[in-house]
């Protein structure tokens, strides 16, 4: 964080936000059996089974933004929870393929509800998930998380 006098920089309150919305998703879908990650998994997964995918660990990481171990590590834990189904990729025996059990379908759906109703108490005052403001946080969040984060390094 900077200064007092120059308030808190955005990294600080990107950083503080997103410690905020963890916290909130691990309370809210802590009743149904899942964590925060867990949550972003599953609720991914219905997302790509929808459009018809059966997607890889490696494909799920990519898209979740977790790293490809983390994925595994979930899934392995989904699994014996009887949520996710984990089975080789018959186009690389290297890979494995993911899908939600018909039980990993109906908490998904459940907690996709609860987290719905947290996302709307978060964009509340910013005139709701719908209103202008909103859409344009959305679009700038979008932009910040398309931006390149190369270290630097020194030489």
């Amino acid at each position: 964080m900077s200064t007092a006098s120059e308030g808190p920089t955005p990294g600080f309150l990107v950083w503080r936000l997103s410690m905020k919305w963890r916290v909130a998703v691990d309370r809210a879908v802590a009743p149904l059996g899942l964590t925060h990650a867990q949550y972003s998994l599953v609720a991914s997964l219905l997302g790509m089974q929808r459009s018809g995918l059966r997607p890889s660990q490696r494909q799920l990481a990519d898209h979740t933004g977790l790293e490809p171990l983390y994925v595994s590590k979930l899934a392995r834990t989904l699994e014996t929870a009887g949520l996710v189904e984990r089975v080789p990729d018959p186009a690389d025996t290297r890979a494995v393929q993911l899908s939600l059990t018909p039980e990993g379908r109906e908490v998904t759906r459940r907690a996709i509800t609860v987290v719905q109703q947290l996302l709307d108490q978060l964009m509340e005052p910013l005139g709701g998930l719908h209103g202008s403001r909103a859409e344009a946080f959305s679009r700038e969040l979008a932009l910040l998380l398309d931006a390149p984060l190369d270290l630097l390094t020194e030489e």
